[in-house]
């Protein structure tokens, strides 16, 4: 798995213009192949009556899945740009749409390029973009009494505490980054006197 990945902040459309054609960049983060064909599908809906919707996407921290299409434009001046824009910022999980209403001035392959390559970067730098983390899933066992020091503590120090539930014990869940283990064992040890334990779950991403 990837150590961290980036995406974007949230959905959101930016607006360039390039020889009187208008390109509108549609961004919006994607959990799945799915919702990214849902994405695209509802963004050429919503201009059916545009020259050119083009569309590219990458799902997957590791980038596993990558498409792009260019929407009768010239074969690779729309949607390859628009996905090598997407991978040269590292961005994951994410669809763009680049909407084009011709403005009478031809462009050249050179010159949709840059205008389709362009508008995902431009729309990247405006609707912002964050950073994911790996970090492994822990859950602490801790009795009533310690629980809120606990709780407390690891907040203080920057932990994710993700769910905490009462029942006979205290069960806190967090995310811990695979280097911070060890540390966080011997910590966890120190203040709750050895009375808590600490079980490694499986991996996720969470914000950085």
């Amino acid at each position: 798995m990837q150590d961290e990945y980036r995406t974007v902040a949230q959905a959101g459309t930016h607006e360039t213009e390039v020889n009187r054609s208008r390109f509108l960049c549609a961004l919006a983060p994607a959990a799945t192949e799915q919702e990214a064909q849902d994405f695209v599908g509802a963004i050429r809906k919503e201009h059916a009556d545009a020259t050119h919707n083009c569309w590219a996407y990458v799902i997957g921290a590791d980038a596993s899945i990558q498409k792009a299409s260019d929407d009768g434009e010239p074969g690779g001046t729309a949607g390859v740009p628009m996905l090598q824009m997407l991978l040269r910022r590292d961005m994951r999980y994410v669809v763009a749409v680049v909407t084009r209403y011709y403005g009478g001035v031809k462009l050249g392959a050179g010159g949709l390029i840059r205008a389709y390559g362009g508008a995902v970067g431009e729309a990247l730098d405006v609707l912002g973009t964050i950073t994911r983390r790996r970090f492994r899933l822990a859950t602490v066992t801790v009795d009533h009494q310690r629980a809120g020091k606990v709780q407390n503590d690891l907040r203080a120090t920057g932990r994710e505490v993700r769910d905490v539930r009462y029942g006979e014990a205290v069960t806190i869940e967090i995310g811990l980054p695979d280097a911070d283990v060890d540390t966080f064992r011997s910590w966890l040890a120190d203040t709750t006197a050895g009375t808590a334990a600490l079980e490694l779950g499986g991996e996720a991403y969470g914000d950085a």
